[in-house]
């Protein structure tokens, strides 16, 4: 029996309870949901459906649990029910009951977990959305991880995801870009103001290789070359890069675009039908003070030109027209002045910013080597980039990384930990146990033990302590997964893969799997085999949602 389908027969209950006292059902909620206590000698599951229910109909909370008990009492799978303090339901299921959910994952398989929690949801999920200047830098890189991740755990929850990266090739970045990579091609020292590093060069050689006539050019049609071929090379190499870490976009947006197709214009037409903009020293402004903004912000300047805050209007108002009901943003720790104006904005719109348009700010990534932060790039010149980091630890031990932790936590990557071979590396402590489960999988059958069929498999047999705590475990998955993605927090799926890591290795431990020497295979066998191949099922299936592998073997 999963928590779900426990919750169901407590509802049940209190339906039917409902009708032997004639209470008013309208007070009943459409779900209920049960707990594990954090005291296992309270029982496998809590609820404290008598005391939300007790006020609402007029019955004191402990008459009405017991009246819930009793019911309870009466239902098969559950072997006890207990009241405890003002009206808590300590629920204990029989060994049977518990123990069929490793048949239920085993039989799940990739689809354990999934739910249509977010169904109806259209989110667009924008992140890493770093202009081509150069490659994705170490900040970047937790975005790339924590954002994959987030899109994966929506769509596991049903949410209908849009991915999506932003980008430009104008602008005055994109400008020092190009007079860096003219600079190179004629060998002279990089701007004041430009980008430097061995990758500047590169580029600056694969450009002369595409137009072997570059430098016969005057500087300003030299430049604008450099622009247009070295912004295509470098967005090239960081999807890429971005592929080789395992991230891929739905849509890839260029700024450009919102210009070539009028849209800021059709931006500043809803705003001003919408009764927000006005006209200041030659300047057309958007009034975002009347939603909270420090100030009011100029969308297009008095020689004419447009601001980067009037495409960032365009592009939100985008999003909107092609359907997607909530905007996700993700920026850097330097963006968090953002938050207010974006807010407005949407404000400005006519929708409501708690609901159509969301922010996250994620916090900066060191690479530590030896207890000292990394600072330079090799490549890169300036900051650590994703190449760095996958060479240093690796891929999967990279993503782990960043989706380890709370994305307002900074974070310090100790590449020592993250390649250790131990325990004491999470990556590895988790991934042990999916190579852990197969390879007890492949040993079970050279000792010609299988699972069988599920008419073979006699869940109530699996009565041991540790057992009953690793089935436990395994019945959160889907709670888990449910709340890392409604909370934006994919750190909850590998904290909990540790938890469980923890659980089947203190089963394994106590708890033997395979028959010994000339031991016949018995039911408990097959059932401990269950067992262990529901957990290399909900592993691997956590370790997909965080774009992890789950190897058979280490």
């Amino acid at each position: 029996m999963t928590p779900a389908e426990l919750a169901e027969v407590v509802l049940s209950a209190a339906h039917a309870v409902f009708r032997e006292r004639g209470l008013d059902p309208a007070a009943l909620p459409a779900h209920t949901a049960v707990e594990r206590p954090r005291n296992p000698d309270h029982g496998d599951y809590a609820s404290t459906l008598a005391l939300q229910l007790s006020k609402k109909v007029g019955v004191p909370p402990r008459e009405l649990a017991a009246a819930l008990a009793d019911q309870l009492g009466r239902t098969a799978g559950i072997k006890s029910v207990e009241i405890a303090g003002p009206g808590f339901l300590n629920i204990r299921l029989d060994a049977a009951a518990a123990g069929q959910l490793a048949r239920v994952i085993v039989e799940a398989g990739g689809e354990y977990g999934r739910s249509d929690r977010l169904a109806g949801q259209r989110i667009n999920l924008e992140f890493v959305s770093a202009n081509p200047t150069g490659p994705v830098h170490i900040g970047g890189v937790r975005w790339a991880a924590v954002g994959d991740a987030l899109s994966r755990l929506l769509r596991a929850t049903g949410a209908d995801v849009g991915t999506e990266y932003y980008f430009n090739d104008a602008g005055s970045q994109i400008d020092r870009f190009a007079r860096s990579l003219l600079c190179a091609a004629k060998g002279e020292p990089a701007p004041e103001d430009g980008y430097g590093g061995a990758y500047i060069a590169e580029i600056a050689e694969q450009v002369r290789a595409v137009r072997p006539d570059v430098l016969d050019l005057p500087d300003g049609e030299a430049q604008e070359v450099f622009r247009v071929e070295g912004v295509t090379l470098m967005f090239a190499e960081i999807r890429s890069s971005l592929r080789g870490f395992g991230v891929e976009f739905d849509t890839y947006f260029n700024e450009k675009d919102l210009h070539d197709r009028g849209e800021l214009d059709l931006a500043l037409d809803r705003l001003r039908a919408q009764g927000h903009l006005y006209e200041a020293d030659g300047a057309t402004w958007l009034r975002t003070t009347d939603f909270g903004d420090d100030k009011d912000r100029v969308l297009r300047k008095s020689n004419g030109e447009w601001t980067y805050f009037a495409a960032d209007c365009a592009y939100y108002l985008d999003k909107r027209e092609r359907g997607f009901e909530r905007v996700v943003i993700m920026l850097g720790a330097d963006h968090h002045g953002y938050i207010g104006r974006m807010k407005a904005m949407s404000a400005c719109f006519g929708d409501d910013p708690a609901v159509n348009l969301e922010i996250l700010i994620g916090q900066l990534v060191n690479l530590v080597r030896d207890g000292v932060p990394l600072r330079m790039s090799k490549r890169a010149g300036t900051v650590v980039t994703l190449e760095d980091l996958v060479d240093a630890i690796g891929v999967d031990a990279s993503r782990y990384a960043l989706a380890r932790y709370s994305s307002d936590s900074p974070i310090d990557i100790d590449v020592e930990l993250w390649t250790r071979a131990t325990r004491d590396n999470p990556v590895y402590y988790v991934q042990y146990v999916a190579a852990r489960t197969a390879s007890v999988g492949r040993n079970a059958a050279e000792v010609g033990l299988s699972r069988g069929d599920g008419a073979g498999f006699h869940p109530e047999l699996l009565d041991h302590d540790k057992e009953n705590e690793l089935l436990k475990a395994l019945a959160e998955f889907p709670a888990v997964v449910a709340a890392a993605a409604e909370l934006r927090e994919p750190h909850r799926v590998a904290r909990y893969l540790e938890d469980l890591a923890g659980a089947y290795h203190r089963f394994y431990d106590n708890c033997r799997i395979l028959p010994r020497g000339d031991e016949e295979v018995t039911d408990l066998h097959r059932a401990r085999l269950w067992l262990n191949d529901a957990t290399r099922t909900v592993i691997a299936n956590g370790l997909r949602l965080l774009g992890v592998s789950a190897p058979e073997r280490m």
